[in-house]
């Protein structure tokens, strides 16, 4: 149904073209990349897997390297996976347009999602995606990976293998914690379930409105776009992306010296680029959210290496258990209260 409400082959269309193409490399060096790429995720899961005492078995899920235009395929197909109950809803309340309307509509959404994947698909070095079937696919996003490596003046082996362990790490925690995706899923399908239909198109155009003019006190959009119930839903999913991303950094940390003789470098230099670039950058990562995304690297990790450190990582595995043992976004800032309700 939602191809219907969304254009997604005008979102592909536009998102592409945005994008670019990335640095020109020749074809044998292109090739030499993809092949250190899809190497070095497989190299990962054996060290993820010792460095957490997470069994995920290899190559549970399929390892994409792609460009952008395949970034963009991948997570427009992603969109209409986790939209779906949204647009189920309004669709079957009888409040969605239909007709001319309808079609107007979604060649407009396509085109503001189009404009939203093409400045994302040239940031995103890669990610996992939990929601393809059967058991999610790991993306690298290779011309991305070459061109912050060249940015940054680090050793391009080295950088590599470090960006794998990051993403492998998230492959590690959806395919050993069989119930993550689905649990996020249902996340989805409630915020969905707390729509007002025929406010939704109405609100949310406001509420865009006010973040692109300013007026909402430096948030996002996924700040203002939320009844108190829809908050406190995101407020939840926010807990679970901090835990998810501050493992993958305190995983990617902790393995690096041992691997990648030039982790400390890569660290220092990534971090001062993870602040973004020039006044747009800045603006888009704040009207996005991603200064929210930054954070959840941030404090996740705090929480995870306080946790770790007091209990250990045995203990610390007590947070894959089951849903109501993962944290909350109160406990990602306070771990002892993580530690009390669960240990």
């Amino acid at each position: 149904m939602s191809a219907g409400m969304v254009d997604w082959s005008l979102a592909v269309s536009v998102g592409s073209r945005l994008a670019g193409e990335g640095p020109e490399i020749g074809r044998a060096e292109a090739a030499s990349v993809v092949q250190e790429l899809r190497d070095g995720a497989n190299r990962s899961t054996g060290l993820v897997r010792d460095f957490t005492g997470l069994v995920a078995a290899d190559r549970t899920a399929p390892i994409l390297v792609v460009d952008r235009a395949g970034w963009v395929q991948a997570n427009a197909d992603g969109f209409a996976t986790v939209l779906a109950p949204v647009v189920d809803k309004l669709t079957s309340s009888g409040k969605a347009p239909s007709g001319l309307a309808r079609s107007v509509g979604s060649r407009v959404t396509g085109l503001e999602v189009g404009a939203l994947l093409g400045f994302l698909a040239g940031k995103v070095l890669g990610q996992f995606d939990p929601f393809h079937e059967p058991a999610g696919r790991l993306l690298l996003v290779a011309p991305n990976i070459v061109h912050v490596e060249r940015e940054l003046d680090v050793d391009p082996h080295d950088f590599r293998l470090w960006v794998c362990l990051h993403e492998e790490t998230h492959r590690v925690q959806f395919t050993a914690v069989p119930w993550m995706a689905g649990h996020l899923l249902g996340e989805m399908h409630a915020i969905a379930d707390s729509l007002e239909p025929s406010t939704v198109i109405e609100d949310g155009v406001a509420r865009l409105g006010q973040v692109l003019r300013g007026g909402t006190d430096g948030a996002s959009l996924i700040d203002v776009m939320g009844t108190p119930e829809q908050k406190e839903i995101i407020d939840r999913v926010t807990g679970v992306m901090s835990l998810l991303e501050g493992h993958a950094d305190v995983v990617m940390d902790g393995v690096g010296p041992s691997v990648i003789p030039s982790v400390a470098s890569i660290r220092k230099r990534f971090n001062k680029r993870r602040k973004g670039v020039g006044v747009l950058d800045r603006f888009l990562r704040r009207a996005l959210g991603l200064d929210a995304k930054m954070a959840q690297y941030r404090d996740g990790a705090k929480f995870v290496r306080a946790v770790v450190d007091k209990a250990g990582m045995d203990e610390f595995n007590a947070v894959w258990a089951a849903p109501e043992n993962l944290p909350s976004k109160a406990e990602i800032a306070d771990p002892q209260a993580w530690i009390t309700r669960v240990l």
